[in-house]
């Protein structure tokens, strides 16, 4: 059973310390556990709670209301809201939830809903790519392991691939021609596979190549395919510092177009040169890749 201190607790659900206080003080919501050091902290249970506790806040429920319930009745209203899929934060709460007790059911679950509901574009906009870049930024502080990053982001993978191959959209007669990877020492391939989702639906031809490509076998790649593109994402935190020189030194490594796309994208000041288009969000991406 994981330990979380409050700092934890504030990070994983997004309300800040001294509002958690203040609901434990004024309401008796939630109180923490502590140990035989009076040093306080939450369990995996308390967790839990306090994450119906902010679905119900944010869905008009006062405070002051919640707190008059019973354990029983606070869950099943988070129950019936679940299948309210236009709730992009509801879904990101469940997620959580889910990624936390390696719930495989029920994270896929909300992710079939979600892009039953919103399609796979919305749902990439709205709520998976909030939620990975949450779980990434939780991974690096340490307030949630490894296991559940990778768990959370092999279920994604997998939908991607489902919706992937849904697609039956015959290439287009004016279909450009694109490369997709990922550079040395980027793994995350969720971005890039969605990418693959894209210019599929849009009728673009492409070679996907996936993850950590060594550079040294770009120019080989791209003499053999010619590409008329090339496209990588970035979202690792760690390569964050040295965003523009992965870039540069792809870019050395090739002689097409390259246009980059990630969370690190966003976060970090990209130097923009000749042949270097940067896709901040997915509407970037989209508007780019259907007017092509």
């Amino acid at each position: 059973m994981k330990n979380f201190s409050i700092s934890d607790i504030e990070a994983l659900i997004g309300i800040k310390a001294h509002t958690i206080r203040a609901w434990e003080t004024r309401y008796n919501i939630v109180p923490p556990k502590r140990t035989a050091t009076n040093i306080r902290y939450y369990g995996e249970e308390e967790l839990k709670m306090l994450l119906n506790v902010v679905a119900l806040n944010e869905n008009g429920y006062k405070i002051s209301k919640i707190a008059k319930m019973s354990h029983n009745q606070i869950h099943n209203l988070v129950t019936q809201l679940k299948t309210d899929w236009k709730n992009d934060s509801m879904q990101m709460l469940h997620l959580s939830n889910a990624t936390l007790e390696y719930d495989e059911k029920q994270f896929s679950d909300i992710l079939s809903g979600c892009v039953a509901e919103m399609g796979l574009i919305k749902t990439m906009d709205l709520v998976l790519y909030p939620f990975m870049k949450k779980v990434g930024m939780l991974w690096q502080t340490g307030t949630i392991d490894p296991s559940h990053e990778h768990f959370a982001s092999n279920l994604i993978r997998e939908r991607m691939i489902v919706e992937i191959d849904k697609l039956d959209m015959p290439v287009k007669d004016d279909a450009k021609r694109f490369i997709l990877f990922l550079p040395e020492g980027e793994m995350h391939e969720t971005g890039l596979l969605f990418t693959r989702y894209l210019l599929k639906k849009c009728g673009h031809e492409m070679l996907y190549l996936g993850s950590e490509i060594p550079y040294s076998d770009l120019k080989k790649v791209v003499a053999s395919y010619k590409p008329e593109y090339a496209f990588i994402t970035l979202t690792s935190l760690n390569l964050g510092k040295d965003i523009n020189k992965i870039i540069a030194k792809v870019m050395d490594n090739l002689n097409v177009p390259l246009l980059v796309a990630g969370s690190l994208i966003s976060e970090f000041d990209i130097l923009v040169e000749d042949q270097l288009t940067p896709l901040k969000n997915v509407c970037d991406m989209v508007d780019f890749l259907e007017d092509l």
